[in-house]
């Protein structure tokens, strides 16, 4: 696992690297198609943290557990959907570009919802204030 681990990661920034490149174009030339398919994933993110960070509210966990289970319960987790699209329908297919878009989104959206975990960590139970 140790020798794969860093073969992968080359491999996705390859991946990524080539999306860019092939959806560059595309991109630049259709902002408002890029807005219909960054808005509801957006809003998908943003709904499934609340509703895992309201949950672990619910069920009491602390903040250590409630924060992450809300952040991976958020993920997208594009790497393993750029796989998939670039197998099943190749780097210049429309799924392909939901796959750069969504790398596009998640990555800035996900960091707002770490800066909302720790403005809010103090409505949790914790084992060990972090800050």
């Amino acid at each position: 696992m140790h020798v794969l681990t860093p073969v992968t990661i080359v491999a996705l920034l390859v991946t990524l690297v080539l999306l860019f490149s092939f959806k560059g174009d595309t991109i630049l030339s259709n902002p408002l198609t890029i807005l219909w398919i960054a808005i509801p994933l957006f809003l998908q993110t943003v709904l499934i943290f609340a509703l895992g960070y309201a949950m672990a509210k619910v069920l009491r966990l602390s903040y250590q557990d409630a924060a992450p289970a809300a952040m991976i319960g958020a993920s997208n987790h594009f790497e393993v959907a750029i796989a998939t699209a670039t197998m099943l329908f190749g780097l210049s297919s429309g799924a392909a570009l939901a796959t750069v878009v969504g790398v596009l989104i998640e990555v800035p959206v996900m960091l707002m919802l770490v800066k909302v975990c720790l403005n809010t960590q103090g409505w949790f139970g914790s084992r060990h204030p972090i800050g």
